[in-house]
Protein backbone atom coordinates (compact mmCIF):
# COMPACT_ATOMS: atom_id res chain seq x y z
CA UNK A 1 0.00 0.00 0.00
CA UNK A 2 2.83 2.43 0.84
CA UNK A 3 4.49 1.82 -2.51
CA UNK A 4 1.26 2.48 -4.40
CA UNK A 5 0.65 5.67 -2.43
CA UNK A 6 4.16 6.97 -3.12
CA UNK A 7 3.83 6.31 -6.86
CA UNK A 8 0.43 8.00 -6.93
CA UNK A 9 1.92 10.94 -5.01
CA UNK A 10 4.61 11.43 -7.64
CA UNK A 11 2.06 11.42 -10.47
CA UNK A 12 -0.32 13.73 -8.60
CA UNK A 13 2.26 16.25 -7.39
CA UNK A 14 4.11 16.53 -10.70
CA UNK A 15 0.79 16.67 -12.54
CA UNK A 16 -0.50 19.47 -10.31
CA UNK A 17 2.77 21.35 -10.79
CA UNK A 18 2.30 21.27 -14.56
CA UNK A 19 -1.37 22.21 -14.23
CA UNK A 20 -0.46 25.17 -12.02
CA UNK A 21 2.03 26.34 -14.64
CA UNK A 22 -0.52 25.85 -17.40
CA UNK A 23 -3.24 27.81 -15.59
CA UNK A 24 -1.30 30.48 -13.70
CA UNK A 25 2.21 30.64 -15.15
CA UNK A 26 5.09 31.39 -12.83
CA UNK A 27 2.65 32.55 -10.14
CA UNK A 28 1.18 29.05 -10.07
CA UNK A 29 4.63 27.54 -9.56
CA UNK A 30 5.32 29.97 -6.71
CA UNK A 31 2.08 28.84 -5.03
CA UNK A 32 2.88 25.15 -5.43
CA UNK A 33 6.37 25.74 -4.05
CA UNK A 34 4.94 27.44 -0.95
CA UNK A 35 2.42 24.65 -0.36
CA UNK A 36 5.06 21.96 -0.93
CA UNK A 37 7.55 23.26 1.63
CA UNK A 38 4.88 23.58 4.35
CA UNK A 39 3.31 20.17 3.73
CA UNK A 40 6.69 18.48 3.36
CA UNK A 41 7.83 19.78 6.74
CA UNK A 42 4.77 18.15 8.34
CA UNK A 43 4.97 14.94 6.29
CA UNK A 44 8.63 14.44 7.16
CA UNK A 45 7.62 13.61 10.74
CA UNK A 46 6.20 10.29 9.51
CA UNK A 47 8.48 7.28 9.12
CA UNK A 48 7.25 4.50 6.82
CA UNK A 49 8.49 1.28 5.20
CA UNK A 50 8.34 1.22 1.40
CA UNK A 51 10.31 -0.52 -1.35
CA UNK A 52 12.21 -2.45 1.31
CA UNK A 53 13.53 0.72 2.95
CA UNK A 54 12.67 2.80 5.99
CA UNK A 55 12.07 6.38 4.92
CA UNK A 56 10.47 9.63 5.94
CA UNK A 57 7.59 11.08 4.00
CA UNK A 58 7.95 14.49 2.41
CA UNK A 59 10.61 13.40 -0.08
CA UNK A 60 8.32 13.68 -3.10
CA UNK A 61 7.10 17.13 -2.07
CA UNK A 62 10.66 18.34 -1.52
CA UNK A 63 11.60 16.88 -4.90
CA UNK A 64 8.84 18.90 -6.54
CA UNK A 65 10.51 22.13 -5.41
CA UNK A 66 13.56 21.19 -7.48
CA UNK A 67 11.30 20.53 -10.47
CA UNK A 68 9.77 23.97 -9.96
CA UNK A 69 13.11 25.79 -9.92
CA UNK A 70 14.21 23.84 -13.00
CA UNK A 71 11.03 24.80 -14.89
CA UNK A 72 11.49 28.42 -13.88
CA UNK A 73 15.18 28.35 -14.81
CA UNK A 74 14.42 26.84 -18.21
CA UNK A 75 11.34 28.87 -19.12
CA UNK A 76 11.33 32.03 -17.04
CA UNK A 77 14.96 32.71 -16.17
CA UNK A 78 17.37 32.46 -13.27
CA UNK A 79 15.85 35.43 -11.44
CA UNK A 80 12.41 33.76 -11.38
CA UNK A 81 13.94 30.52 -10.06
CA UNK A 82 15.73 32.34 -7.25
CA UNK A 83 12.50 34.16 -6.39
CA UNK A 84 10.80 30.77 -5.92
CA UNK A 85 13.53 29.82 -3.46
CA UNK A 86 12.98 32.99 -1.44
CA UNK A 87 9.21 32.43 -1.47
CA UNK A 88 9.71 28.92 -0.12
CA UNK A 89 12.04 30.22 2.59
CA UNK A 90 9.60 32.96 3.62
CA UNK A 91 6.71 30.47 3.71
CA UNK A 92 8.67 28.05 5.90
CA UNK A 93 9.67 30.84 8.29
CA UNK A 94 6.10 32.12 8.50
CA UNK A 95 4.79 28.61 9.18
CA UNK A 96 7.44 28.00 11.85
CA UNK A 97 6.43 31.09 13.81
CA UNK A 98 2.68 30.67 13.46
CA UNK A 99 2.69 26.94 14.28
CA UNK A 100 4.67 27.54 17.46
CA UNK A 101 2.23 30.25 18.54
CA UNK A 102 -0.62 27.70 18.53
CA UNK A 103 0.90 25.97 21.55
CA UNK A 104 0.93 29.18 23.60
CA UNK A 105 -2.86 29.34 23.79
CA UNK A 106 -4.69 27.91 26.79
CA UNK A 107 -7.21 25.42 25.37
CA UNK A 108 -10.88 25.46 26.35
CA UNK A 109 -12.12 22.57 28.51
CA UNK A 110 -13.97 21.10 25.53
CA UNK A 111 -10.94 21.30 23.22
CA UNK A 112 -9.73 18.01 21.78
CA UNK A 113 -7.13 19.12 19.24
CA UNK A 114 -4.54 20.83 21.46
CA UNK A 115 -2.77 17.65 22.68
CA UNK A 116 -2.38 16.43 19.10
CA UNK A 117 -1.11 19.86 17.97
CA UNK A 118 1.47 19.84 20.78
CA UNK A 119 2.55 16.28 19.96
CA UNK A 120 3.13 17.09 16.29
CA UNK A 121 4.42 20.63 16.30
CA UNK A 122 6.58 20.49 19.41
CA UNK A 123 8.94 18.35 17.30
CA UNK A 124 8.71 20.63 14.29
CA UNK A 125 11.00 23.62 15.19
CA UNK A 126 14.26 21.72 14.87
CA UNK A 127 13.17 20.12 11.60
CA UNK A 128 11.89 23.39 10.20
CA UNK A 129 15.06 25.20 11.26
CA UNK A 130 17.12 22.49 9.58
CA UNK A 131 14.86 22.66 6.56
CA UNK A 132 15.23 26.44 6.31
CA UNK A 133 19.02 26.25 6.27
CA UNK A 134 19.26 23.23 3.98
CA UNK A 135 16.54 24.54 1.66
CA UNK A 136 18.40 27.78 0.98
CA UNK A 137 21.76 26.09 0.47
CA UNK A 138 20.57 23.22 -1.75
CA UNK A 139 18.05 25.22 -3.79
CA UNK A 140 20.34 28.13 -4.60
CA UNK A 141 23.05 25.60 -5.40
CA UNK A 142 20.62 23.78 -7.72
CA UNK A 143 19.74 26.99 -9.60
CA UNK A 144 23.41 27.95 -9.89
CA UNK A 145 24.43 24.47 -11.08
CA UNK A 146 21.54 24.26 -13.57
CA UNK A 147 22.77 27.39 -15.33
CA UNK A 148 26.39 26.20 -15.19
CA UNK A 149 25.34 22.98 -16.92
CA UNK A 150 23.32 25.04 -19.39
CA UNK A 151 26.32 27.21 -20.27
CA UNK A 152 28.48 24.10 -20.72
CA UNK A 153 26.01 22.23 -22.96
CA UNK A 154 25.37 25.36 -25.01
CA UNK A 155 29.09 25.85 -25.57
CA UNK A 156 29.65 22.21 -26.54
CA UNK A 157 26.56 21.74 -28.72
CA UNK A 158 26.01 25.28 -30.00
CA UNK A 159 22.34 25.06 -29.01
CA UNK A 160 20.53 26.34 -25.92
CA UNK A 161 17.69 23.84 -26.38
CA UNK A 162 19.63 20.58 -26.47
CA UNK A 163 20.63 18.46 -23.47
CA UNK A 164 17.74 19.57 -21.27
CA UNK A 165 17.82 16.14 -19.60
CA UNK A 166 21.50 16.62 -18.71
CA UNK A 167 21.18 20.01 -17.03
CA UNK A 168 18.01 18.84 -15.28
CA UNK A 169 19.45 15.64 -13.81
CA UNK A 170 23.01 16.92 -13.55
CA UNK A 171 21.92 19.75 -11.26
CA UNK A 172 19.13 18.00 -9.35
CA UNK A 173 20.97 14.78 -8.48
CA UNK A 174 23.97 16.64 -7.07
CA UNK A 175 21.79 19.17 -5.23
CA UNK A 176 19.61 16.40 -3.81
CA UNK A 177 22.70 14.60 -2.50
CA UNK A 178 23.74 17.78 -0.69
CA UNK A 179 20.18 18.35 0.54
CA UNK A 180 19.77 14.79 1.85
CA UNK A 181 23.10 14.66 3.68
CA UNK A 182 22.68 18.04 5.38
CA UNK A 183 19.03 17.54 6.32
CA UNK A 184 19.55 14.05 7.73
CA UNK A 185 22.34 15.27 10.00
CA UNK A 186 20.73 18.53 11.13
CA UNK A 187 17.17 17.23 11.58
CA UNK A 188 17.67 13.73 12.96
CA UNK A 189 21.09 13.60 14.64
CA UNK A 190 20.52 12.40 18.20
CA UNK A 191 16.90 11.45 17.45
CA UNK A 192 17.64 8.13 15.74
CA UNK A 193 20.57 5.71 16.01
CA UNK A 194 23.30 5.66 13.39
CA UNK A 195 21.80 2.72 11.51
CA UNK A 196 18.45 4.50 11.17
CA UNK A 197 20.19 7.70 10.04
CA UNK A 198 22.03 5.81 7.32
CA UNK A 199 18.75 4.16 6.29
CA UNK A 200 16.96 7.52 6.17
CA UNK A 201 19.77 9.07 4.11
CA UNK A 202 20.01 6.15 1.68
CA UNK A 203 16.26 5.72 1.21
CA UNK A 204 15.69 9.45 0.82
CA UNK A 205 18.38 9.77 -1.82
CA UNK A 206 17.13 6.69 -3.68
CA UNK A 207 13.67 8.29 -3.76
CA UNK A 208 15.24 11.52 -5.00
CA UNK A 209 17.06 9.64 -7.78
CA UNK A 210 13.81 8.19 -9.04
CA UNK A 211 11.88 11.46 -8.69
CA UNK A 212 14.68 13.33 -10.48
CA UNK A 213 14.52 10.91 -13.39
CA UNK A 214 10.72 11.01 -13.41
CA UNK A 215 10.54 14.80 -13.37
CA UNK A 216 12.49 15.07 -16.65
CA UNK A 217 9.41 14.35 -18.83
CA UNK A 218 7.49 16.90 -16.76
CA UNK A 219 10.20 19.49 -17.46
CA UNK A 220 10.04 18.76 -21.20
CA UNK A 221 6.25 19.17 -21.10
CA UNK A 222 6.59 22.46 -19.23
CA UNK A 223 9.04 23.79 -21.82
CA UNK A 224 6.73 22.71 -24.64
CA UNK A 225 3.81 24.52 -22.99
CA UNK A 226 5.95 27.61 -22.67
CA UNK A 227 7.17 27.50 -26.27
CA UNK A 228 3.63 27.04 -27.61
CA UNK A 229 2.25 29.81 -25.42
CA UNK A 230 0.04 27.41 -23.47
CA UNK A 231 1.36 28.44 -20.06
CA UNK A 232 -0.22 31.54 -18.53
CA UNK A 233 2.49 34.15 -18.59
CA UNK A 234 3.48 37.77 -18.61
CA UNK A 235 1.11 38.64 -21.42
CA UNK A 236 -1.85 37.61 -19.26
CA UNK A 237 -0.50 39.65 -16.34
CA UNK A 238 -0.09 42.72 -18.55
CA UNK A 239 -3.60 42.24 -19.94
CA UNK A 240 -5.03 42.03 -16.41
CA UNK A 241 -3.20 45.21 -15.38
CA UNK A 242 -4.40 47.08 -18.49
CA UNK A 243 -7.95 45.87 -17.94
CA UNK A 244 -7.79 47.03 -14.32
CA UNK A 245 -6.45 50.42 -15.34
CA UNK A 246 -9.24 50.73 -17.88
CA UNK A 247 -11.86 49.90 -15.28
CA UNK A 248 -10.47 52.53 -12.91
CA UNK A 249 -10.46 55.16 -15.65
CA UNK A 250 -14.07 54.30 -16.50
Amino acid sequence: MNEILLICSVVFIFGMTLLAYRLFGRSGLYCVSAVAVVCANIEVLMLVDAFGMQQTLGNVLFASTFLITDILSECEGKRAANRAVWIGFFTSLFFLVISQSWMLYVPAPSDWAHPAIVTIFSNTPRMLAASLAVYLVSQFFDVWLYHRWWALTTRLSGSRERFLWLRNNGSTLVSQLLNTALYTLLAFWGTYDAGTLVSIFASSYVIYIFTSLLDTPALYLARRMHERGRAAGRADDVHDVERGDGARRA
